[in-house]
């Protein structure tokens, strides 16, 4: 598939651009933290691209970076949210906002996105959570997800809160969830 275009942005109508690449003309919908960022027109300019094959057409969507890509991705893979709703998500959020907002389990910062309900904005919650922390490798909502996790892994195990809370702060920073719960076990097994 298309997986990325290089050539001369030719126009730039938001939500929409126009790359020219080597006489073809191309039209992108991209989020609108790639449209701010967009050269002047005439100017050489690469997008990672996204193609979607429909009954009712062929669409292109075109990104900055690869975490804009990822996410827009994951969120199409979520029930109930199309192309026109994923990007409307990354063009009021940043990967990295909406990696927080994930993270912080943030309802009412989603419900600001026009197109976004309660309902849809729990449902994203829920199927996003763990997801878009590849984008963001040591993140902090990631590493508090960890944290979060392993806390709680250690409590159904049946270890007290202080027990938990103790061997919690003995691990290393940026610990993924499931060498934190095994290092705790250990360092919780020599008490």
């Amino acid at each position: 598939m298309i997986g990325r275009l290089t050539g001369i942005l030719l126009e730039k109508n938001p939500p929409q651009v126009v790359l020219d690449v080597q006489g073809v003309g191309y039209e992108l919908d991209v989020p609108m933290s790639t449209f701010y960022n967009l050269p002047a027109n005439g100017d050489r300019l690469s997008l990672l691209t996204h193609f979607v094959v429909r009954e009712d057409g062929h669409f292109l969507y075109g990104f900055a970076s690869e975490g804009e890509r990822f996410a827009f991705r994951q969120l199409l893979k979520i029930s109930g949210i199309g192309a026109r709703l994923a990007l409307s998500v990354l063009s009021g959020l940043s990967v990295g906002e909406l990696a927080a907002v994930v993270a912080q389990q943030q309802v009412g910062r989603l419900t600001k996105i026009p197109g976004i309900g309660t309902k849809t904005a729990e449902r994203l919650l829920l199927e996003l959570k763990g997801k878009l922390a590849e984008v963001l490798p040591g993140s902090t909502a990631t590493v508090a997800d960890a944290h979060s996790d392993i806390l709680n892994a250690l409590l159904a195990l049946g270890y007290n809160e202080r027990e938990a809370t103790t061997a919690l702060k003995q691990l290393p920073p940026g610990i993924t969830t499931s060498d934190g719960i095994r290092q705790a076990l250990k360092l919780l097994s020599r008490v």
